[in-house]
């Protein structure tokens, strides 16, 4: 039982599974990565630093000490087996989303991200989906692949449909994919400059936020799997998070996240710190 669950010690994030109003689980899986692996050690590597970082948050003007956020760990997944990775962040994101709570998953790859906003979508048949990225995510296939890092967004249109998907910072992918975007997603290119225009058209819907940290420009963060030149600044970022924090986010994911290619812990530091922001906007 989840509530049961022993739950790692934090000084930011105190609450019992019973009396939270939103939970953080960590997974740790990158069983499907086309370039650098590492992204598994991503939750852990968050949850360790933020032991660094201050409750209060100046942006927001909030502390994460006045609300109920719990951490229930991370997963135990048998890595090299994705069909049963996948089957268990289902029945994880289930288990919470019955109990009508908030969540915010660590990953991990990208891939994570699919399951878990397939259960969203079932609860609120009206899901919008937020997705800042350095990469589309769009190609049908990977390697032959249906279900890897490189196809989570187009997996998710598959069943959420056109002009529910708004991208953000995207600048890779194969002409294909942009193609696919230009008839099907809202996709805004390179930056996320444009987000506060999108807010009329989402207002009161359902929100799920997935953020990819490579979406950052790779002088600010080195630490990913996949980096790409360019990209948006922390600043631009938070700004961006910010604008959101009015809106009717239920669910959200922060991903790829790969803690040893940046030894001097600025990318983990950060990735800590953008965390706390989404905690803030969504409690």
């Amino acid at each position: 039982m989840l509530k049961d669950r022993k739950q790692p010690n934090s000084e930011c994030i105190t609450s019992s599974y019973g009396d939270c109003q939103l939970a953080i689980f960590g997974i740790p899986y990158d069983g499907t990565v086309s370039y650098r692996p590492g992204a598994r050690f991503g939750p852990n590597a968050i949850r360790t630093e933020m032991y660094g970082l201050e409750t209060y948050s100046p942006y927001l003007n909030k502390d994460l000490a006045d609300y109920n956020i719990c951490d229930l760990g991370d997963m135990e997944l048998p890595f090299g087996n994705r069909d049963v990775v996948l089957e268990s962040i289902t029945n994880e994101t289930q288990a919470i989303l019955v109990d009508n709570k908030k969540i915010v998953a660590l990953g991990g790859e990208h891939l994570v991200s699919y399951p878990i906003i397939e259960q969203f979508y079932k609860k609120h048949n009206d899901l919008v989906v937020i997705h800042f990225d350095a990469h589309t995510d769009l190609r049908e296939e990977y390697l032959g692949e249906r279900l890897s890092h490189a196809t989570t967004i187009k997996r998710v249109h598959d069943f959420l449909g056109d002009d529910k998907i708004y991208q953000f910072g995207i600048r890779s992918g194969t002409r294909e994919e942009f193609e696919f975007a230009k008839e099907h997603t809202k996709m805004h290119m390179f930056d996320i400059k444009n987000i506060s225009l999108i807010k009329q058209e989402i207002l009161n819907r359902p929100i799920y936020l997935t953020i990819d940290l490579d979406v950052l420009d790779p002088s600010i963060f080195s630490g990913t799997g996949t980096p790409e030149a360019g990209g948006i600044s922390f600043i631009d970022l938070i700004d961006a998070l910010k604008t959101l924090d009015d809106l009717n986010i239920v669910g959200a994911d922060i991903v790829e996240l790969a803690p040893h290619y940046d030894t001097s812990g600025v990318s983990t530091a950060v990735a800590c710190k953008v965390l706390r922001e989404l905690l803030l906007i969504m409690v």
